[in-house]
Order: C-alpha cells, then sequence, then structure tokens
C-alpha cells in the first residue's frame, strides 16, 4: 500500500511522483516503463519514491485508484445533472465520449492495464475487476430507473458499447466512434420503453 505522510498530509513529491506516474502509464503503458524513468521525470530521489510507494506495483495501483476516483466524480456529476434517469444514462454516456475526444486519449486506462496484467489473481488484474464491477452495477442500477424490467442485460450491453468505443477511440475518427456510441446508448433506452413481448409470436397466433 502506498504511504501516507503524518498527519494524513499528502506530500508535494508524491502528488509529482504519482501525477509523473500517470501521464506516462497512461500514455506508454506500464510494462515499458521503468522506476528510473519516472524519478527522472519526476525530479526526486529514488529514495524519496520508495518513502511514499513501497513497489512499482504499489505506484500503478494509485494511478489505478487516482483514475478510479476521477471517473466516480464523472458519474456522480453526470447523476446530478438531471432528475429523469433516462437522461442522466445518456450524461454518463457522453462523459464517455468527451473522453474519447479528448487531447492524448489512449483508450481505458483499466482494460490497458488488464491486457498487461492478464493473471486473474494479480492485485492489478483484480483492481481492473473491481472498478469494472462498480461501473456495471451502477450503469445498471441507473437503467434500471428507466422501466420496471430487469436492467441486468441492459447494463452489459451498455458496457460492451463503451469497452468497444474506448477500444476504437484511439484507433479511428473519434467523433464518429462517438456518435455511434451515443446512437447505440439511445437504442438501449429506446428498448427499456418498448413493452416486453410475453411469449412468441406464433404462441399468440391463431391456429388453422
Amino acid at each position: 500500500m502506498s504511504r501516507s505522510n503524518e498527519g494524513g498530509i499528502v506530500s508535494e513529491a508524491r502528488t509529482r511522483l504519482l501525477n509523473t506516474a500517470t501521464r506516462i502509464f497512461y500514455a506508454e503503458g506500464i510494462h515499458s516503463v521503468g522506476i528510473d524513468r519516472i524519478v527522472a521525470e519526476a525530479q526526486v530521489t529514488r529514495a524519496t519514491l520508495y518513502r511514499h510507494f513501497a513497489s512499482k506495483e504499489d505506484l500503478v495501483l494509485a494511478y489505478l485508484a487516482q483514475a478510479d476516483q476521477a471517473i466516480r466524480g464523472q458519474v456522480a456529476a453526470a447523476q446530478a445533472s438531471s432528475p429523469s434517469p433516462s437522461d442522466q444514462v445518456r450524461a454518463v454516456a457522453t462523459s464517455i465520449t468527451d473522453g474519447i475526444q479528448s487531447t492524448g486519449f489512449r483508450g481505458c486506462a483499466f482494460l490497458n492495464a488488464a491486457a498487461e496484467y492478464s493473471d486473474p489473481a494479480h492485485p492489478i488484474h483484480q483492481t481492473v475487476l473491481a472498478h469494472r464491477q462498480w461501473f456495471l452495477t451502477t450503469v445498471t442500477d441507473l437503467l434500471a430507473q428507466t422501466s420496471d424490467r430487469s436492467a441486468d442485460a441492459a447494463g452489459r450491453h451498455f458496457i460492451m458499447l463503451r469497452d468497444g468505443a474506448m477500444s476504437a477511440g484511439c484507433l479511428f475518427d473519434p467523433k464518429l466512434i462517438s456518435d455511434t456510441f451515443l446512437h447505440g446508448v439511445e437504442g438501449i433506452l429506446k428498448a427499456r420503453t418498448v413493452p416486453e413481448l410475453v411469449g412468441n409470436a406464433t404462441a399468440s397466433a391463431p391456429q388453422s
């Protein structure tokens, strides 16, 4: 676990280390970046780094924790933006497309980390799974407020669309990818308003 200073005050050196690591990890990947590079760009000593972070893995976990908090803040702002559950879902989707169209976008920090730490038992992989479970639960709960029907499938559908957009957004035209994602989200919301069919069409058809 990362080490905090006495009294809970986060030092300027720790903040600089984490911000530097965040910038480099997100832009270039995790395994390709060594501690010496981070120390040099943060302009601190190795001793200072290890005073705040027990290991590189600890620094990566802090990087992901910071990304998690940023996304939670975006979702909270989206939820506060409108009393309408459907509009809250749209606001969450728009916050995602804002990121896709931002300068320096390199995909999802969590999907990128999972690709580098594929062992399901690894603490970093576990951190990714915990974040994704929170996001799935949050989106599903929002969608559940748009209809009386179960929102489990709709929540999974939203996450799959989001994952695809985050992956494609740094490879193709981000505006086109964003528009496609938002169109898909509208499809999910529209499907929530369509009465659910009971049985199948042939079950209610007149018998000859």
